[in-house]
């Protein structure tokens, strides 16, 4: 099936670095168009953020030419065809037309070519195999056109196929469906999920996890997750129990307190209920450290900040810091259920309404007190910071001043000094 339709808003094909690459490849007996994404997105009316770029050229002829412009090339895969190259600082990525030969699960053997049609038919979604020529026609040869306007995710071809040549992409069909798609998921292509799921042991860790972390903000999360979890694919990607509720309810406290969507907070509502399981998702899915310690974080005791009266708040605030506060407050309030609970609100609105202050007395103020600079200092400090927060963080100097009396009183009675 071949389809062809003008383009409408693209300023990216009438000026700017992307067309001054499509004249640079257009013309001597080959021809060069935009693909995949940036198609798609322009389809939908969303912003497009990387411009991949397909040609009848070899990668030879697309380095000569670029060097003949003096544009900066680099031969960033070019066993397959690919040279990215560096027009005004934006890269593109170039790819000679090609089909596979042979595949070994995310590798394959290509042969390059020239056959627009057999190109679109080596990819993965019907609405990624989009081309536009550099007058704006959009070219389909295998139906996105048509699922685009219905925001239908389909598999090209064979799904069962598709997969096979790659098992990442039973990850990628719930993420794109996640992001452009609408309703339930294809059948088909969830069925040949199913039934190739066993595939995706072999991933690695990296690449699932940057699958799984884009799925996770997508716009239609909370329906492909569900959908994954219903097939038995969730288990199998986090190792443990994922909780779908908490994770709908989530995304509708983010939404409740405009804030936008954040992968380790939906996460951690999906996956994660104690700190083992925080550690647990992070060696499954190689978390960086920040994204680790952002789920522990979260994971801790989060049960404890449920029901809290507005002292309690405050001291939470104050351990835990502005952001860690808000973030395990939300994994609370989803995992407690009704989000439009005005007692929630009022205590995430905590650090726009109050800053907590800072711990007014020094090591200073003990040692003055007969408190020897060592191990016993700072005990004493734990020990009259703790005392400052149960009293309600005050700030006169009378009450401060009796805090620290009183420590030390402690902690000399209990020492016997």
């Amino acid at each position: 099936m071949t389809e062809a339709r003008v383009l409408g808003h693209a300023p990216w094909l009438k000026s700017g670095p992307a067309r001054r690459v499509l004249a640079l490849l257009n013309g001597g007996g080959e021809e060069a168009r935009v693909i995949g994404g940036a198609v798609r997105n322009a389809l939908l009316g969303l912003a497009v953020a990387d411009i991949d770029i397909a040609t009848t050229a070899l990668p030879e002829e697309v380095i000569r030419r670029a060097e003949s412009a003096g544009i900066k090339s680099v031969p960033t895969g070019i066993e397959h065809g690919t040279v990215t190259l560096v027009v005004d600082k934006h890269p593109f990525e170039v790819t000679t037309l090609r089909e596979d030969t042979e595949t070994f699960g995310r590798k394959a053997r290509v042969a390059f070519g020239r056959d627009w049609m057999r190109d679109a038919e080596r990819r993965d979604f019907t609405i990624n195999g989009l081309s536009v020529d550099a007058a704006g026609v959009v070219h389909d040869y295998v139906g996105g056109l048509a699922d685009i306007a219905e925001r239908r995710v389909r598999f090209i071809g064979d799904a069962a196929q598709r997969i096979a040549e790659d098992y990442l992409r039973i990850l990628r069909f719930f993420r794109i469906h996640a992001a452009y798609g609408a309703g339930e998921v294809d059948r088909a292509g969830y069925l040949a999920c199913v039934s190739g799921r066993a595939g995706m042991a072999n991933l690695s860790a990296e690449r699932v996890r940057m699958e799984m972390l884009k799925l996770m903000v997508a716009p239609g999360a909370a329906g492909s997750i569900a959908a994954m979890g219903d097939c038995g694919l969730l288990q199998q990607i986090v190792g443990g129990v994922a909780y779908t509720g908490p994770l709908a309810a989530m995304i509708e406290v983010e939404r409740m307190l405009g804030l936008p969507a954040d992968a380790m907070r939906r996460l951690a509502a999906l996956a994660v209920a104690v700190t083992e399981d925080a550690y647990r998702i992070a060696a499954r899915l190689r978390l960086s450290n920040a994204e680790a310690k952002a789920l522990d974080s979260m994971a801790h005791c989060w049960w404890r900040l449920a029901g809290m009266d507005e002292p309690a708040a405050r001291r939470a605030l104050y351990r835990l810091g502005a952001a860690a506060y808000r973030d395990r407050l939300m994994l609370a309030w989803a995992r407690a259920g009704g989000v439009d609970a005005a007692d929630w609100r009022r205590m995430a609105d905590l650090p726009q309404r109050w800053t907590a202050p800072k711990f007014p007395l020094r090591a200073a103020d003990f040692i003055s007190r007969g408190i020897a600079e060592g191990p016993a200092l700072g005990h004493v400090m734990t020990m009259a910071e703790d005392a400052w927060l149960a009293a309600g963080l005050p700030l006169e100097a009378e009450a401060v001043a009796s805090i620290a009396d009183q420590t030390v009183a402690r902690f000399a009675r209990d020492h016997r000094l």
